[in-house]
């Protein structure tokens, strides 16, 4: 069995190997916690992005997507609260001079105290088979209920502290739990201390007149004050919701796992204005359409759960996370936030303008409350990739590497392979490949042999290989050859177009929510 670090490490050298992810600046020895989307890597990131965008924006008639600009009006972070308290709680070892998130050190000790519980379901399963009932073991063995019970005591409080801003119990807590620096062992900390995550930089033509501006921490402030904007102009009536993908900044000191957290990232946002007094209604309405759109990709019900926050922001009335399974364990992937009318009055506040829905119905006006979804692309690239990477023995006593990618999102849906060079084939295969190009993204291969092409295709993910033959000379027909069930069939080349579609096309993948 591999054990998680030697799974992730393999994700992250696979990546690099077949034209997904590279270091940035790599020959200049790279850029901590930055990295470059490569040729396989861009064409699978914008097709998560389109496959969000279609089911929150196109398949909505009531929600709407814009873009808006990186830089802001300063006055803007100064409302939301990201001036003041957009902080994270750090905490340096003095011996190995490293420094830790306090509250991700916590984390990632009930992590393990995770890992010990699915060892002992583990066990279980194997000792009591098919008769074997998860859900009553887990609530009534002795010692996986104190497990659970140490994860909720420590969560609780470190929640409780970190909202009180009570920062020595912090350090307390990490202390009286023994936990220790992950490279070193040491136990010997620092303080912990706040340090703000914003990027600061200038906007002017001298440094005199230059006005102090910051990268956008989030994309959601952008969607707040074109609120009226977008209401106006597109007549939308409440409830509504503004949609957007973009690019966001954090200046992340303890930047790790790869692309699952990094200073320059990419979210995907949608703020749904709703009437006051509705948001228990629509959170769960919310909660359950994007477990729904990730259910739809098969990736697994099991890899994911719902994370309900111990700690709520002031201004929010309910909070859930939906964590998928990581190589390194359950993480936040997605996040559904109640938040209130804090954004919108906040903007008012600061402004002087008034942001307010008139309702022709009631004939009253008031500040809607908020529904926030909010996805990290890089974190749902991560997701899909880490767990379509997969190894299988075959029949014959070999393995083979592939990845499983959902055919929906997969780079490259076919590679069109002239079994030799010569006869002609490779002027068939090109004419397969002229056609099929307008409508997907399609791969010519005709280097080596081709059990060594379908291997190759199988590691990047490629759903079809279609194989020009002799044969297809006489009858006009190609073998297509399917990446996860290696079955191959004989089809006519007027058909390839439809069997491909129906496999990829993002109306049968989205249908299953």
């Amino acid at each position: 069995m591999i054990n998680q670090d030697d799974q992730f490490k393999k994700v992250v050298s696979h990546a690099k190997e077949y034209g997904y992810v590279f270091q940035s600046s790599e020959i200049y020895d790279g850029l901590s916690a930055v990295y470059d989307y490569a040729q396989n890597g861009a064409e699978l990131k914008k097709n998560i992005r389109d496959y969000w965008w279609k089911a929150m924006v196109q398949m909505n008639e009531n929600i709407v997507g814009i873009d808006s600009s990186i830089f802001m009006h300063p006055t803007i972070w100064k409302a939301s609260g990201h001036v003041d308290a957009f902080n994270d709680p750090l905490i340096d070892n003095k011996d190995s001079k490293k420094r830790y998130r306090a509250d991700v050190l916590i984390e990632d000790y009930c992590a393990k105290i995770e890992g010990k519980i699915d060892k002992e379901v583990g066990k279980a399963e194997k000792r009591f088979g098919e008769a074997f009932n998860k859900e009553e073991f887990i609530t009534t063995n002795p010692r996986v209920v104190g497990y659970y019970d140490t994860i909720k005591t420590v969560l609780s409080r470190m929640a409780k502290s970190l909202e009180s801003e009570d920062l020595a119990d912090v350090k307390a807590l990490i202390e009286e739990l023994e936990i220790a620096d992950p490279l070193t062992g040491s136990r010997n900390w620092t303080e912990v201390k706040q340090f703000n995550l914003m990027f600061g930089t200038k906007l002017g033509a001298s440094a005199e007149s230059a006005m102090d501006l910051y990268l956008r921490p989030e994309t959601a402030q952008g969607i707040f004050v074109n609120f009226l904007n977008v209401q106006k102009t597109g007549r939308m009536k409440i409830p509504f919701g503004i949609a957007q993908t973009g690019k966001a900044f954090r200046n992340e000191i303890v930047a790790r796992q790869f692309i699952f957290r990094m200073r320059e990232f990419e979210q995907m946002e949608m703020q749904f204005f709703i009437k006051p007094g509705t948001q228990k209604e629509w959170f769960d309405y919310w909660k359950d359409m994007r477990m729904k759109w990730h259910l739809s990709l098969g990736l697994g019900p099991e890899n994911y759960r719902f994370h309900d926050h111990e700690k709520l922001a002031h201004y929010a009335d309910a909070a859930t996370d939906i964590e998928f399974k990581f190589p390194f364990g359950f993480k936040e992937l997605e996040g559904i936030h109640s938040r209130t009318d804090f954004d919108l009055k906040q903007h008012e506040e600061f402004s002087g303008k008034k942001l307010q829905f008139f309702d022709h119905e009631q004939n009253e006006s008031y500040t809607p409350y908020v529904l926030e979804t909010s996805i990290g692309l890089d974190r749902m690239f991560l997701a899909v990739f880490s767990n379509a990477l997969v190894e299988e023995e075959l029949e014959n006593n070999t393995t083979r590497t592939v990845l499983k990618l959902p055919a929906v999102l997969a780079p490259v849906k076919a590679a069109i392979l002239p079994l030799v060079k010569k006869d002609g084939l490779p002027e068939i295969a090109r004419q397969i490949m002229d056609e099929l190009k307008w409508d997907f993204n399609v791969d010519y291969d005709e280097k080596d042999a081709v059990g060594r092409r379908y291997r190759r295709q199988d590691a990047n993910g490629t759903p079809f290989c279609i194989t020009v033959d002799h044969d297809t000379l006489e009858d006009n027909m190609v073998t297509i050859r399917h990446r996860d069930t290696m079955e191959q069939s004989r089809v006519k080349i007027e058909d390839l177009r439809d069997i491909i579609k129906q496999e990829v096309d993002a109306k049968a993948w989205l249908m299953k929510m």
